[in-house]
């Protein structure tokens, strides 16, 4: 999906589906602006606030010389910067004329950071009494860690992920912020539903998110086990503990992972393998009784591994119906070709640097709706272009310019 366009099945082109609806981001690091990210892939004009001299999210992963961090462009495509003093009283008013302006207001704050800057729910509803509050915080908008901070690994590890993830006597945390993405991604998906009623009824609303109820969200099957069932689950490195063989396996030539879940897979793995006293054996009757033994599956699996290339392996695997796929290092995964020819990447001209840049696309694609992909903006590249919109004049904003406010 190349076109800035899509079409529709009689050929007509449409706008992008949130055109016309403003949103306003003050969200850091990820989860806010991920979120806001994806109204904007959607078509929302999202107008980012930076602070003066670039936010502290900007240098995460910094690149080899000049330029924002890797975590920054990758969250913050498709937006406008404004920079802002918000320390100051005509700070804080440009935000709320902003606020005023705005569908939505998207932040990753606590509660009393947003009261300080006038961006909670009640101050929001004075100026502008159908909008919608997107608050994203660690620990919820209720109870008594409210105003805790956090990142992602807080989300792993007292979900209880850590506890069961990495060997035994060594807990290990995921090395991407899947806890953050996944708080962006549910809180757009609250939104879009708050926007829908808003279209419905006029009334806006606040929209609550956290990155522990996105965590705790993605654990409730083992959360489920473990209560219900009484079964505490241990760490068992990359093999499966409810299936099997589900595990990464070493090949003459790298690493691959299979993932045998269901009786169908199970007999159609027994045949590749050419093990068919698998079938009566007791101990692998079930997903659960293979999952209790999967260190046997997985000798079995690492032996007929070992002696193939992953090629070879992954095409009788493929042959065979069994999903499988290779372990790739991050460069091989921008540059593995099913990825190529299935549109996953984009590739769009960012500032201070030379090369094309290859993003990954929006997550879901609209067959009758899309927009171009736009770099991530420079700390307050907008600044002069949002004033003017707001009709403050050209002495005005020079004025506040020199006086250090945006």
């Amino acid at each position: 999906m190349t076109s800035a366009n899509s079409a529709n099945d009689t050929g007509e082109a449409r706008p992008p589906i949130l055109a016309g609806v403003r949103v306003l981001d003050l969200g850091r690091y990820v989860a806010g602006p991920f979120c806001a990210t994806l109204l904007g892939d959607l078509g929302a004009d999202v107008i980012r606030v930076d602070r003066i001299g670039g936010s502290e999210d900007r240098g995460l992963m910094p690149p080899p010389g000049q330029g924002d961090g890797m975590m920054f462009l990758a969250a913050n495509r498709n937006k406008r910067s404004i920079a802002l003093d918000l320390s100051v009283q005509e700070g804080r008013e440009i935000l709320a004329r902003l606020a005023e302006r705005s569908h939505i207001v998207v932040a990753n704050l606590p509660p009393s950071a947003l009261t300080k800057i006038g961006m909670d729910y009640a101050a929001l509803q004075r100026r502008r009494a159908d909008i919608i509050l997107t608050s994203i915080n660690t620990f919820g908008e209720v109870g008594p860690d409210v105003d805790k901070v956090g990142f992602d690994g807080l989300g792993q590890a007292m979900s209880g992920v850590l506890a069961i993830s990495g060997y035994p006597g060594r807990p290990a945390r995921a090395q991407v912020t899947y806890v953050d993405y996944a708080a962006a991604v549910a809180a757009a998906f609250g939104t879009l539903a708050a926007y829908i009623e808003w279209l419905c009824t006029g009334e806006g609303q606040h929209v609550q998110g956290s990155l522990m109820g996105a965590a705790l969200s993605m654990m409730n099957a083992v959360i489920l086990e473990e209560a219900l069932c009484g079964r505490t689950r241990t760490p068992t490195g990359n093999r499966s503990p409810v299936s099997g063989p589900s595990d990464v396996y070493r090949t003459t030539d790298g690493w691959i992972i299979v993932q045998i879940v269901g009786d169908p897979l199970f007999r159609r793995w027994v045949k590749l393998v050419g093990q068919p006293g698998l079938l009566s054996d007791p101990r692998f009757v079930s997903d659960f009784s293979r999952g209790q033994h999967g260190e046997e599956l997985s000798k079995l699996m690492s032996e007929w591994c070992a002696t193939r290339s992953s090629a070879e392996a992954l095409s009788a695997l493929e042959n065979a119906r069994i999903p499988a796929g290779p372990v790739l290092s991050p460069r091989q995964a921008l540059n593995y070709p099913p990825f190529q020819a299935a549109g996953f990447f984009r590739t769009i001209a960012v500032p201070e640097i030379s090369e094309p840049v290859a993003f990954a696309d929006a997550p879901v694609r609209l067959s009758r709706h899309q927009r171009p992909l736009s770099a991530p903006p420079r700390c307050g590249a907008h600044s002069v272009e949002i004033l003017e919109e707001m009709e403050f004049g050209k002495a005005e904003i020079e004025r506040l310019r020199v006086k250090g406010v945006v």
